[in-house]
């Protein structure tokens, strides 16, 4: 990645300027969730006072869910990009590591599934 920029430097400012959109986008779109009512109190004589009892606790549990969700397989991600990269160096010297290198990514992968049984627990409680 580090020759690719060298050779094509507009390419840095090109992902800087997509990381800084995508950013955007995404703080928009929690501002947007965490402001609206979901229209389930639309049409109610004490519209604001059901806003307010049911839909923060249920829209918090599965906004809490994808935080949970997409922290772990961010988490598990970079664990097996830096595991990956040892198992597959110490099995180009040793491939009888196969194994042992194989349980170490393994583990690293078991990260997501922590963070995915976390919001099937938050969702089923939503």
């Amino acid at each position: 990645m580090r020759d690719f920029l060298r050779r094509h430097p507009w390419a840095a400012v090109l992902l800087t300027v997509a990381n800084v959109v995508l950013l955007t986008g995404a703080v928009a779109l929690l501002i947007a969730i965490l402001t609206s009512d979901w229209g389930f109190a639309a049409g109610r004589p004490d519209a604001a006072a059901a806003a307010s009892q049911a839909v923060p606790a249920n829209g918090s549990a599965l906004l809490g869910a994808a935080i949970a969700v997409a922290g772990s397989a961010i988490g598990a991600g970079i664990a097996v990009a830096y595991t990956g990269a040892a198992a597959l160096a110490a099995m180009s010297e040793r491939p009888e590591l196969f194994g042992r290198a194989m349980v170490v990514v393994g583990l690293a992968e078991g990260i997501a599934i922590y963070g995915l049984i976390v919001a099937i627990i938050l969702v089923g409680k939503a």
